[in-house]
């Protein structure tokens, strides 16, 4: 049965959106008529080379040689060629504007607003750098963050990179053994650091940690801090406001080639030491550009923000949009901390039109009985972004119902390993309730069965089977390329395997279901875990919930871990209602064997789940990656459960 349409653009709003002005350029440069979102992804697909040099010309990439091929194929995936013998810098790209436009808008818990023009930008940044190089910076060498989303972090990103320099950044919050397990495979020399941080009211301080960890890695030579609790710095530090208080100076790029590192990822680490994930600057620069401008519909009259840490994919994602002459709307604290309506006050106060979030802060106002559109204007809100995890069918409802009807919901999906996304939003499509509403232009996903066939309407593996830009362009310490191998392309040799259980229908709309490797298989069948949590979070005595499999007589039963609103009882109502909604909206095959209240459940420093710790927990078995973990305690009530009969 085909979903409801929550939301259908009208023919106006699609004719000035960035992706019918691109679809118009494409017809016109290659003589063709394509007609609909449908025709231009084909044409994408099928003439990689040409879709990808046309995304060139129409963001007009400032390089410092053009390209001599756009795409030389290799013997894999992954040994492909993007861009041949074209240089750039990534800053460059992105700092195209000088003038008095707001590029940075940013505020926090405690009201402390400031905003930076492209021209303050452009000037602080010059500073930032100068003062690198006199440090002895360059080409290759890696400059590492421990710092907040604060404008100081993308000075300071687009610093290093002016250099030709690599930039990796964590959030503060991280353990300083989650921090060394980073940081101390790549070597950095210099590490910006803040003395502490302030979240939901409370102050956290860094300098123990922060003296730790460069005990540990004595690759790094100079401590730069950007001072934020004031509580004061026993560590020797140059203080980041010595650093803009400097000469003025201008800038001059590096050009390095198309596939040059520009940021360094990590694995969310949770079967072990995070991989390292060395991104190019010439793909990272053309996919963010294709997603914000084509797939977000982000121009220079918009302010975006996107709520996360400088520890997430989403921050390197959204800051790419001041290349388009947007504005970067910047918040740093507890999404609810003064009060529930905090990020909906912060859209209101600077008239943010793009507003990116994630599905659980979504399913977080629906619990708290929010009514945004009877509180707040959202006048100037055309677009919301989620991810993350899967947005939830009700999560659609509550929006439309209860934040604004007339705005572009899209849920997207992808990840660290492609720093992009594979499924998308679409401001010419409509919006169909639980779904994303596209796959990507120029990524040739696809839906894999058990035996690698190519399946629609089915449940299945979401791979990759043709080469892309902004796939990684090695992984740190891999020189044989083995762990990059394994990672993406053992599951379905010679195709990219994301690890996500998903779905594309016939309408060309994307389902996803949860990770695959978390996927339950009782009685031989496979079930997202997604499935199981849309339909158990929309009971309102149920905050969240986490599903695993547990190893039983030969089998797998579903065991299901729920947190309830008001630390209220699994009664035995409660019980039977949540496997009464789980039978009737799922199958019998999803109802769990057992119910069980938690007080908390383990999440990631970027809020994912973590259900394979939970279910390495329940076995017995040592969870390979305790570091990777936001709240790790929470794992020894799991270790007091008996749940063996």
């Amino acid at each position: 049965m085909t979903p409801k349409i929550m939301w259908q653009p009208s023919k106006e709003f699609q004719a000035a959106t960035e992706m019918n002005h691109f679809m118009a350029i494409v017809n016109s440069s290659f003589n063709l008529s394509l007609s609909c979102y449908a025709d231009l992804y084909d044409w994408s697909i099928s003439h990689k080379a040409f879709f990808w040099k046309a995304l060139w010309d129409f963001f007009s990439i400032q390089a410092g040689k053009p390209a001599d091929k756009i795409f030389v194929p290799g013997n894999s995936m992954w040994d492909c060629n993007w861009f041949e013998g074209a240089t750039l810098n990534f800053a460059e790209n992105l700092m195209r504007r000088r003038d008095d436009k707001i590029a940075i808008v940013f505020n926090n818990e405690k009201n402390q607003r400031k905003t930076l023009s492209y021209s303050q930008l452009y000037t602080a940044v010059a500073k930032t750098a100068a003062y690198f190089k006199k440090l002895g910076i360059k080409k290759d060498d890696r400059v590492a963050a421990i710092l907040p989303n604060v404008p100081e972090t993308i000075i300071s990103m687009l610093a290093t990179t002016s250099l030709g320099a690599i930039w990796s950044s964590c959030s503060p919050d991280f353990g300083k053994e989650g921090l060394y397990d980073r940081f101390h495979q790549i070597q950095p020399k210099i590490l910006i650091v803040c003395d502490g941080y302030n979240y939901a009211g409370k102050t956290f301080t860094s300098q123990e940690k922060i003296a730790w960890l460069c005990k540990q890695i004595p690759s790094i030579q100079k401590i730069i801090l950007v001072v934020n609790t004031n509580d004061g710095f026993s560590l020797e530090a140059t203080p980041f406001a010595a650093i803009l208080s400097g000469p003025e100076t201008t800038l001059e790029f590096e050009h390095p080639p198309f596939n040059h590192p520009v940021y360094i990822m990590y694995s969310s680490g949770t079967t072990g030491i995070p991989k390292c994930i060395v991104h190019g600057a010439g793909g990272t620069l053309l996919q963010h550009f294709k997603e914000l401008a084509l797939h977000s519909n982000v121009t220079q009259n918009d302010t975006l923000f996107y709520y996360t840490t400088c520890g997430w994919m989403m921050w390197n994602w959204y800051i790419s949009s001041l290349g388009l002459g947007a504005t970067v709307a910047q918040y740093d604290g507890a999404p609810f901390y003064p009060s529930p309506t905090r990020l909906l006050d912060f859209v209101d106060e600077e008239k943010i039109t793009i507003f990116g979030t994630s599905a659980k802060y979504i399913s977080a106002l629906e619990k708290h009985n929010i009514t945004p559109k009877l509180s707040h204007d959202l006048g100037s809100l055309q677009t919301i972004l989620s991810t993350g995890s899967p947005l939830i069918p009700q999560n659609f409802t509550y929006i439309y119902e209860n934040v604004k009807s007339n705005v572009c919901l899209s849920s997207i999906s992808g990840g660290t390993d492609i720093i992009s996304c594979f499924a998308l939003g679409n401001p010419t499509l409509p919006v169909y309730r639980g779904e994303l509403q596209c796959i990507g232009l120029g990524m040739a996903v696809k839906i894999f069965n058990d035996a690698g066939k190519s399946v629609i309407n089915e449940k299945g593996e979401l791979v990759c089977t043709n080469a892309f830009p902004s796939m990684p362009i090695y992984f740190w310490n891999d020189s044989n390329g083995e762990k990059y191998q394994q990672a993406y392309f053992n599951k379905f040799p010679g195709v990219w395997a994301h690890g996500d259980f998903a779905e594309i229908t016939d309408r060309g709309t994307l389902i996803i279901y949860g990770r695959s490797d978390a996927t339950l298989n009782p009685g031989g069948v496979r079930i997202g875990t997604a499935e199981i949590y849309r339909q158990v979070e929309k009971i309102p005595d149920i905050i969240e919930s986490l599903a695993v499999g547990q190893e039983w007589k030969d089998d797998t039963r579903v065991i299901l871990f729920v947190v309830t609103k008001e630390n209220l009882p699994v009664t035995e109502e409660l019980e039977s209602d949540i496997k009464k909604t789980i039978r009737e909206h799922c199958s019998a095959r999803h109802v769990p064997a057992k119910i069980i209240k938690v007080p908390d459940i383990p999440k990631t420093i970027n809020g994912k789940i973590v259900e394979l710790a939970v279910r390495d927990v329940i076995h017995n078995r040592p969870v390979k990656n305790i570091a990777s973990i936001a709240n790790p305690e929470c794992l020894e009530y799991f270790k007091t459960l008996i749940i063996l009969e």
